[in-house]
């Protein structure tokens, strides 16, 4: 893998390498989708072992400050291997196939396993694209931490502890003998249909924070733009929402009507 200059300005042949390095991976996870474990939720966690990968690789090939470089391996691999844990134990062992991947499949017919592929692949652009704000940030050669950093990891903190509690809660919901078919209103999702992805995007906004005064750094806007804007339009939001209204009909049209979407705000009456 290519170094960086010790300018202090991130190397473009860093994202060319995190997709070169990651397609392999995920042609092996799609191959284990096919032929081993029918079940899509297998791309996710590809896309958190890349981002997991390639984040290490940046910090021990880039130039930058070594104190930040490996302070940023750290957070992004924590924050791959919270999501990947996650996914393991609750999408994929022992449970049946993500819902939003089963209408997927019903949607795209019979070129259903065409377009499961080329969704795998997508997954190493996605680690190339979202691997843009750690190169901006491994860049740095300064080895003074500036109090937008400081912030920064605050922002990170809570989008990463956010996005594990709104897991959790609706996890300990689901698995609640009596809750089946009901639509979970307790801790976070009191206040967001989706507090969990609200809390990705915060997570995201973290690494611009942190970016801020370095070369470059409006690049790191791709991470919460291009994350928020899928989870709102693409696959996160639409979906769940669709499969939420199939099996659970008025009671969720009437959650949709009180609870905002996205961002957490007080229900109303």
């Amino acid at each position: 893998m290519a170094g960086e200059e010790s300018t202090g300005t991130m190397n473009w042949q860093l994202p060319i390498w995190a997709f070169l390095l990651t397609m392999p991976l995920m042609v092996g996870f799609w191959l284990a989708y096919r032929w081993v474990h029918r079940n899509a939720s297998l791309a996710d966690v590809g896309f958190c072992a890349g981002f997991g990968l390639v984040t290490v690789g940046f910090a021990l090939t880039t130039t930058g400050d070594e104190s930040h470089r490996w302070a940023v391996a750290a957070l992004a691999s924590v924050y791959a291997i919270r999501l990947a844990s996650y996914l393991v134990a609750n999408r994929i062992r022992g449970v049946v196939e993500d819902q939003r991947y089963q209408l997927l499949r019903e949607q795209w017919g019979e070129r259903a396993e065409f377009w499961f592929f080329v969704y795998f692949a997508g997954q190493a652009v996605a680690v190339a694209v979202f691997s843009i704000p750690l190169a901006v940030l491994m860049s740095n050669p300064d080895p003074t931490w500036q109090t937008w950093e400081v912030l920064g990891l605050v922002i990170w903190v809570i989008g990463v502890v956010g996005e594990a509690v709104a897991d959790s809660q609706l996890n300990r919901f689901r698995r609640a003998p009596g809750n089946r078919g009901k639509t979970c209103r307790q801790g976070l999702w009191r206040y967001s249909r989706h507090p969990n992805y609200f809390f990705e995007g915060v997570h995201w906004c973290a690494y611009v924070v942190m970016s801020i005064g370095l070369p470059g750094w409006w690049l790191t806007f791709v991470g919460p733009v291009v994350m928020t804007g899928a989870l709102l339009k693409v696959t996160g939001i639409p979906l769940a929402e669709a499969q939420a209204l199939a099996h659970r009909g008025e009671d969720y049209r009437e959650y949709q009507r009180t609870t905002n979407a996205f961002i957490p705000w007080f229900p109303k009456d």
